[in-house]
C-alpha cells in the first residue's frame, strides 16, 4: 500500500490520521466546519498522494485502451481527458478511473491501492499490439483543490489560468518541478488536481496552504461528496454494481461502439429496467450509520417488513445540518419523501432529491 508522502508532514502540523499505509489517511487537521465551509466560501485543499497511476504507452495504446474502457479513447487529443471505467463481461463495474491523454502515452489515475490490479486487468487483454503498461504510481502525488476561489489560487500559482474543460490537463514548468494540473469533479465539485511528483509534493502543499488553500481531511471529503450524491469506489460501487445504477453516465459512452460490457450497458439504456439506483437519504438520528445496514420497508399487501435497500456511505451533512447516507434503493421505492427502517431498528432515512448542497454537481442518471 502506497503512504502518502505528507503523512510525516500532516503529523507534525497536528493533523488527526488514520495509521500509516491506510487509504487517504488524512482526517481532519482539528476544525472540520472551517474545512467545510472553506470548500463552501474559499478553497479547501486534499491530500490525494496516495493515489495510484498507470502509464500506457506505445504505436497502438489509443486502440487498444478504446476497446477495452467504457468512454472513449481514440478521439482524444494530447491534454484531453475522461472519467472512464473498465466493466466486466456482465457490464459490471471493476475500475474507475481518470483518464489523461499525453503526447506519448495514456495515463490513468486510480484511487489508492487501483494501479497494480488494472495493470494485471489490462495485461490479459494483451496480445501482439505494441503497448507497454506501467506501474507509475511511485512517481505520482497528487493534491486537489476545490472551491470557489480555487481556480483563482492555482492561477495565482502557476502564473496561468488552469484548464476548464472536465478532465483537461496543462503542464507548466514551477519551482524546479514538472506541475501538472488537471480539471476534474472531485466530491460532487468542481475542483483541479495538481501534480508535482513525490519530491514537489511538500513544496506545493506549503506554498498552496500559504497562498490560502485550507487544507482538509476525509471528513469533510465524505460530506461534501455523499451531499452531491457522488458514488466512490469501494464503497458505492463494486463489481456488484452496473454504471447505471452508480449514476455514472459520464464514465461510459453509447456512441463508441463495442467495448467490454458495452451490450449490456446498451441494453439497459434501451430497455431500462435496473433493479436499484445509487439514492440519498436523511437520518433521523446523529449516530453513523454502518455500510452495509439495510433499508427496510413495510409492504402493505403482505404485511411484511422488507428489505428494499442497502446503506454504502454515511457522513454528516453541514448542508442539512444532519446524517445522511447512500443507499443502493430498489426501484418502486426512491420516491422523495419515502421512509425506511434502518435494519431491525425503528430509526428512520427519508429519502432525499439529489443534490442538498447549493452548487454541486448534480448526479447524472434517472431517479426513478
Amino acid at each position: 500500500m502506497k503512504n502518502t508522502v505528507l503523512h510525516e508532514l500532516h503529523a507534525a502540523a497536528g493533523a488527526q490520521l488514520l495509521p500509516a499505509g491506510e487509504p487517504c489517511p488524512l482526517l481532519t487537521y482539528g476544525d472540520v466546519p472551517s474545512e467545510y465551509r472553506a470548500a463552501q466560501e474559499h478553497c479547501a485543499l486534499f491530500d490525494e498522494t496516495d493515489r495510484g497511476l498507470v502509464r500506457v504507452s506505445g504505436e497502438e495504446r489509443m486502440e487498444f485502451l478504446h476497446r477495452l474502457l467504457a468512454n472513449d479513447v481514440r478521439a482524444l487529443a494530447p491534454g484531453q481527458g475522461n472519467r472512464t471505467l473498465l466493466l466486466t463481461p456482465k457490464g459490471k463495474v471493476r475500475f474507475d478511473v481518470d483518464l489523461a491523454c499525453t503526447e506519448d502515452a495514456v495515463l490513468l489515475s486510480t484511487p489508492p491501492t487501483g494501479a497494480s490490479s488494472l495493470v494485471e486487468a489490462l495485461d490479459t487483454f494483451l496480445f501482439a499490439e505494441a503497448v507497454e503498461i506501467v506501474d507509475a504510481t511511485e512517481e505520482y502525488a497528487p493534491l486537489c483543490l476545490l472551491g470557489p476561489a480555487a481556480a483563482e489560487l492555482v492561477a495565482a500559482l502557476t502564473g496561468d489560468a488552469p484548464p476548464e474543460e472536465a478532465h483537461a490537463h496543462a503542464r507548466v514548468p514551477w519551482e524546479g518541478h514538472s506541475l501538472t494540473v488537471t480539471s476534474l469533479i472531485a466530491c460532487g465539485s468542481r475542483a483541479w488536481r495538481l501534480d508535482a511528483g513525490p519530491q514537489g509534493a511538500p513544496i506545493l502543499w506549503t506554498a498552496l496552504r500559504e497562498a490560502g488553500a485550507q487544507p482538509a481531511g476525509r471528513v469533510v471529503a465524505d460530506s461534501l461528496r455523499v451531499e452531491a450524491c457522488a458514488a466512490l469506489l469501494g464503497e458505492d460501487i463494486d463489481e456488484g454494481v452496473y454504471p447505471q445504477e452508480a449514476r455514472l453516465e459520464s464514465a461510459f459512452s453509447l456512441d463508441k461502439g463495442c467495448y467490454i460490457g458495452q451490450e449490456v450497458v446498451a441494453k439497459i439504456d434501451t430497455y431500462g429496467g435496473l433493479n436499484k439506483c445509487l439514492t440519498i437519504l436523511q437520518v433521523a438520528h446523529e449516530d453513523p450509520v454502518p455500510r452495509g445496514t439495510h433499508l427496510r420497508r413495510l409492504h402493505e399487501a403482505s404485511g411484511e417488513w422488507r428489505n428494499v435497500g442497502i446503506v454504502t456511505s454515511w457522513a454528516w451533512s453541514f448542508a442539512m445540518d444532519a446524517g445522511l447516507v447512500l443507499a443502493h434503493v430498489k426501484r418502486r421505492n426512491q420516491a422523495p419523501g419515502t421512509r425506511f427502517h434502518l435494519g431491525d431498528t425503528t430509526a428512520e432515512a427519508t429519502v432525499l432529491t439529489a443534490p442538498v448542497r447549493t452548487g454541486a454537481v448534480a448526479p447524472s442518471g434517472e431517479f426513478e
